[in-house]
């Protein structure tokens, strides 16, 4: 049985587009992301979701969105949003059409992380694994002289002089979130943090440090 046929068999018979399943495809045969390499050989995505609420136990995932950013520079065209219904699964199939299996960039993954997971697990059959690079975290280890401690994404728009089109919208949020996270970039060279991994130990060094 092919990936495809065990991944229809996991979601019960329900029919994928054929745009979404050529999708899967694709994505499932992309070699895995090199982690060692510098922010300007790298692509990342960042992601951003909208639900019916902040409560993990209750909130509907309604929508997604999310930018590229490639080899230090942000590519408006690089872009997705969807909103899941009425083909949630072909939407969360077109996301992984954008991000590859490239690290992926949030705010706040406990609960964009967990949002994402769930709605691929419950509409595809899969958790795909990524390395998961979350700014909550890694803008105040970085920029302790605007917020020494996590702060709200609107308070780091606001610090940065950062606007977006639409605010609490997939893709207006993940718009700022990308210009921040160019900030993240360059700020991280000082400290010798050159690489996804290297942003990843970074950020999980500072939430020890917080104990969060």
């Amino acid at each position: 049985m092919s990936w495809l046929s065990r991944l229809k068999a996991a979601r019960g018979g329900q029919t994928l587009s054929a745009q979404a399943e050529e999708t899967l495809r694709t994505w499932q045969a992309l070699p895995e992301p090199v982690l060692d390499r510098s922010h300007f050989e790298t692509r990342y995505t960042v992601v951003n979701t909208e639900a019916t609420g902040l409560d993990l136990d209750q909130a509907k995932l309604l929508a997604v969105g999310g930018v590229g950013v490639d080899a230090g520079l942000l590519h408006p065209g690089d872009a997705y949003y969807a909103q899941l219904e009425p083909a949630p699964a072909d939407a969360l199939a077109g996301l992984l059409g954008l991000t590859g299996k490239n690290p992926l960039v949030v705010f706040n993954a406990s609960f964009n992380r967990s949002m994402l997971e769930r709605a691929f697990q419950e509409q595809i059959g899969i958790t795909p694994s990524f390395q998961w690079i979350d700014l909550y975290l890694l803008l105040p280890s970085l920029f302790p002289e605007k917020h020494d401690r996590p702060a709200r994404l609107a308070d780091w728009m606001s610090a940065f002089g950062i606007e977006t089109f639409q605010r609490h919208h997939a893709l207006g949020d993940a718009w700022a979130i990308a210009q921040l996270f160019l900030a993240v970039q360059s700020r991280a060279l000082s400290f010798a943090v050159s690489t996804p991994a290297a942003l990843t130990e970074h950020q999980n060094a500072y939430r020890q440090k917080l104990k969060i």
